[in-house]
């Protein structure tokens, strides 16, 4: 149980230690540097610390990672951290909780999987929990119109990562996948981030150290280990620590942040966590095949 909260309060973590870093970096540049060092430091983990334990991918793999590290870090992570410069920590993770829902909508029409009537009305309770989430930070000036299409760009590119991912069946360990879909994920981020900030300073303070420090080390690795830890005990219970993040991301951006904490987000995250509670996403028993759970959860925030 620990472990398992560690995890989550290191995952909602990552939106906030984004937006201190984004004092000091453009979002594009914050995201490039963090992602070429996680992966290579994870190359150095996987490959020379753990020699021999792990496979390379084969020749038939590598175009699968490379769409993989564009889907789900250069997209995903580098909209994401672009629209964290105009939308609060808190509501983020919030929308990160509702993925699973995107994943499912994809899955049907991608994969032609049904979606059952529990998980229909998980997703509409869902997505009220969002908009009563929306409407309140818009109105506060906490968010932005263009940030929120960010986000939602962000997490539809994740969502077709995940949908891809599964429709793959790679027969490579999560670390693996993990490792070059970073590093190749960070290796594309590097010509947009020439182009789009070439202009834009990066002050080196303690703002952006501390920031990057906790996005590669705590998050990128440390979140990561956790996880896979967590997969070896029990799947569906680590799938479970997943829906804390709302919570705690709300508290975390209140603390650090300063963004408030309102009856409406109070609101907002019981829906949605009540939405993949219905839905069966969220659940104590054994794992389903539902859509839902489809979700790539080896990439970090």
């Amino acid at each position: 149980m620990l472990l398992g909260l560690l995890f989550s309060l290191i995952w909602a973590s990552a939106a906030v230690a984004a937006k201190i870093g984004l004092h000091s970096a453009p979002p594009l540049a914050l995201a490039t540097i963090r992602f070429v060092v996680a992966g290579l430091l994870l190359f150095l983990y996987v490959y020379a610390g753990q020699a021999g334990k792990f496979p390379w991918p084969k020749r038939g793999e590598w175009r699968a990672l490379l769409l993989l590290g564009l889907l789900n870090t250069t997209l995903y992570l580098g909209l994401t951290f672009w629209a964290l410069k105009s939308v609060s920590a808190g509501l983020f993770n919030l929308f990160v909780a509702a993925n699973p829902f995107v994943v499912a909508l994809l899955s049907f029409f991608w994969l032609k999987r049904g979606i059952l009537l529990k998980e229909w009305l998980g997703m509409i309770t869902a997505a009220a929990g969002l908009f009563i989430a929306v409407y309140p930070s818009l109105k506060g000036s906490y968010s932005t119109g263009t940030g929120l299409i960010l986000l939602a760009v962000g997490m539809i590119s994740m969502a077709i990562g995940s949908v891809y991912f599964q429709k793959l069946k790679m027969n490579l360990p999560g670390i693996v996948i993990n490792t070059w879909q970073i590093t190749f994920g960070g290796i594309l981020l590097i010509p947009p981030t020439l182009i789009l900030e070439r202009d834009a300073p990066v002050s080196y303070d303690k703002f952006f150290i501390g920031s990057l420090a906790w996005l590669v080390l705590a998050v990128s690795i440390g979140a990561m280990l956790l996880w896979f830890y967590l997969l070896k005990q029990d799947a569906v219970k680590a799938n479970n620590w997943l829906f804390l993040t709302p919570v705690f991301g709300f508290v975390l951006a209140f603390i650090f942040l300063g963004e408030p904490f309102t009856i409406y987000d109070l609101i907002a995250t019981v829906l949605v966590i009540g939405g993949l509670f219905l839905s069966g996403n969220l659940k104590l028993g054994q794992a389903t095949n539902s859509p839902l759970q489809s979700s790539n959860r080896e990439t970090s925030m």
